[in-house]
């Protein structure tokens, strides 16, 4: 393999972000999460199995989310009404095989393998899959510009994904 001709940052670092990341997720905190994302930002979960380059335009997606669709889907699991969420699920998140796939000054492309653990009401869900992320590190904070978590199971049980991958 051979190494980039410019390398703005380790990746070492990328994993302490995706680490810090997990780790708003599992502890619940939401608003601190969703201000990781850039104002253009997307977030997507495509059908489990589906191809990584599908196109929420053209496919059935779990969840297709623009910025003001994540703002929303954050503001809606932090409220009682939740049912799905509330009590809300606790989960723990295990992120593995990172990979820097292209990097410039501005923008890196990254990819990493996920599973998270869903406990709620005495039953443990496990899923699956793997993750690609865009991130700008034009700035002294990284912002999240596209992240796409790809569920490799052949099917989703019990058949909905109320939490944030």
């Amino acid at each position: 393999m051979a190494r980039p001709a410019v390398a703005p940052v380790t990746r070492g670092e990328v994993e302490d972000f995706l680490y810090a990341e997990a780790a708003l997720l599992d502890e619940w905190r939401l608003d601190e999460w969703f201000a990781l994302f850039a104002a253009n930002a997307t977030y997507e979960v495509p059908t489990a199995g589906a191809p990584d380059d599908d196109d929420a335009a053209k496919a059935l997606f779990y969840i297709a989310d623009d910025y003001v669709r994540l703002r929303e889907r954050v503001a809606r699991l932090g409220k009682r009404e939740a049912h799905a969420e509330f009590p809300r699920s606790r989960l723990r998140r295990m992120i593995s095989n990172v990979r820097v796939l292209s990097a410039s000054a501005e923008a890196l492309r990254v990819a990493c393998n996920l599973v998270c653990y869903r406990a709620k009401n005495g039953k443990v869900d496990t899923y699956f899959g793997h993750c690609l992320y865009g991130l700008d590190v034009s700035g002294s904070a990284w912002r999240i510009t596209t992240k796409r978590v790809m569920l490799d199971m052949d099917l989703l049980y019990p058949g909905k994904v109320s939490i944030l991958l």
